[in-house]
């Protein structure tokens, strides 16, 4: 199976109402080319999954922007004052989650676990309307996993099968994510033949990649 494709039929994958787990922090890491060709197309009523929304003018920011988001589950929104006013304006449903909780529930997801326990909310606003368990006299919150119909992810060195290796800090939610879609496509910086990449350096393996679009593409 021939995983390179082009950025549009990458997309074309992508419908209206669809769940999108997109790889980041504050834009470092994300699949900028993959997430701008979203803003073209023009899905709307989307359900997102990422650490944050970046900035109005970068990353998952513009999707807010555009008002292509309906669901948001992301555990920081203050670089972006447009999701603050539509969140408080009604017109977009977010879930702030502590983030080590959401990055647990995504990989929960990916590992095919019922849920993770965290003491990290009890006694707070996060703790409603979730089970609680005790668990050698402490309590815990049961966060349920978190997975999507596709994942956007960046990869700095990615070969034709697949097998990605990233740089620095930029692998940040874009590994657990990997695991926890239906379908998942990457957006290589720099795209190489197999072999090309030491299979020591490899992070997130090619079996959980779908479709790779090319830096230059």
């Amino acid at each position: 199976m021939n995983k390179v494709v082009t950025i549009e039929e990458a997309i074309s994958h992508i419908k209206d109402g669809m769940s999108i787990m997109i790889g980041g922090f504050l834009s470092c890491g994300t699949p900028c080319k993959l997430v701008d060709a979203l803003v073209e197309k023009g899905v709307k009523d989307l359900t997102v999954i990422s650490n944050d929304t970046g900035f109005v003018d970068s990353g998952v920011g513009k999707l807010v922007v555009n008002k292509q988001i309906k669901t948001l589950y992301a555990s920081h929104i203050g670089t972006n004052k447009e999701t603050g006013n539509q969140m408080n304006a009604g017109e977009m449903e977010v879930h702030l989650i502590p983030q080590g909780t959401l990055a647990e529930q995504i990989r929960a997801a990916g590992a095919g676990l019922g849920g993770v326990l965290t003491p990290t909310g009890v006694g707070t606003v996060i703790e409603e309307g979730k089970e609680k368990v005790e668990v050698d006299g402490v309590t815990y919150l049961l966060e349920k996993p978190l997975k999507a119909d596709v994942a956007l992810l960046l990869g700095h060195k990615v070969d034709k099968k697949g097998n990605i290796v990233y740089r620095g800090a930029t692998r940040n939610f874009n590994t657990v994510m990997a695991t926890a879609a239906d379908l998942v496509i990457v957006e290589a910086e720099n795209l190489v033949e197999v072999g090309e990449i030491d299979q020591n350096e490899v992070v997130t393996p090619g079996i959980f990649v779908d479709y790779i679009v090319g830096g230059d593409k």
